[in-house]
């Protein structure tokens, strides 16, 4: 029986089909770690996936385990030739984000004094405006989708972003196909209702006639996930 992680990996990891010979980077967490290297071993074996540090990985490793086949040395410049040439799809986190995708990741409150100072921009701006780019949301609340986000880190459909793909959360999938690229429900996770997530949404999303229930692992995959993954450290990053 597949648990609410197995879906939420399964959901980013079709955030990356379709995307062929580019480097899918899951960042902050296993989910998204997960993810790339689940849609590698099955539907999209073209995906360039990496150690995260500085090796193209040949094979797919566990989580926690060195690979046995190098394919190719990633250094930084190497890394930011791909971001800015489109060849990267990554899927990010954000502490704050609006309808249109504009994510915070750098500060609460005012720039200028913040009620708490967070990670700065980092590579969100050059990630969002070249390069295909998903989010991965473990807890979805009303004070990460906010009405407007404290500080612009990552740009949005309305500040000239790339191709934001999807927003995975526990409790349901979104993408930005809504009136003027606005934030659209997609499909809610077994177990949860529409209502669920418009209540821990603070806008309005857009939501169709008939929205889908979110697909569980097939057996294939669930058997990928578990050799992925035997300690099942995804289960401890999923609000259940």
């Amino acid at each position: 029986m597949s648990s609410r992680a197995d879906v939420c990996v399964v959901a980013c990891a079709e955030a990356f089909r379709g995307d062929g010979e580019i480097v899918a980077a899951g960042i902050g967490g296993a989910v998204t770690v997960l993810a790339a290297r689940l849609a590698r071993l099955t539907f999209e074996p073209e995906l360039l996936t990496h150690d995260g540090t500085c090796l193209l990985t040949g094979d797919v490793p566990a989580l926690g385990e060195a690979p046995e086949v190098v394919e190719g040395w990633l250094p930084f410049r190497e890394h930011l030739w791909l971001v800015l040439n489109g060849r990267r799809h990554v899927m990010l986190g954000a502490s704050q984000i609006d309808r249109h995708g504009n994510t915070n990741i750098s500060c609460i409150g005012d720039w200028s004094r913040p009620k708490a100072q967070l990670l700065g921009v980092r590579g969100a701006p050059g990630n969002t405006r070249c390069d295909p780019t998903s989010y991965w949301i473990p807890r979805h609340s009303t004070r990460v989708f906010v009405p407007e986000v404290d500080m612009v880190s990552g740009v949005g459909t309305d500040r000239g972003a790339f191709d934001l793909r999807r927003v995975v959360t526990n409790l349901a999938v979104l993408d930005f196909r809504g009136p003027d690229g606005t934030m659209r429900l997609v499909s809610v996770h077994p177990g949860v209702r529409v209502e669920d997530v418009v209540a821990a949404t603070g806008f309005n999303l857009d939501i169709p006639r008939n929205v889908a229930q979110t697909r569980g692992p097939a057996p294939e995959e669930l058997d990928v996930l578990d050799r992925l993954d035997p300690q099942r450290t995804r289960d401890r990053e999923v609000a259940a």
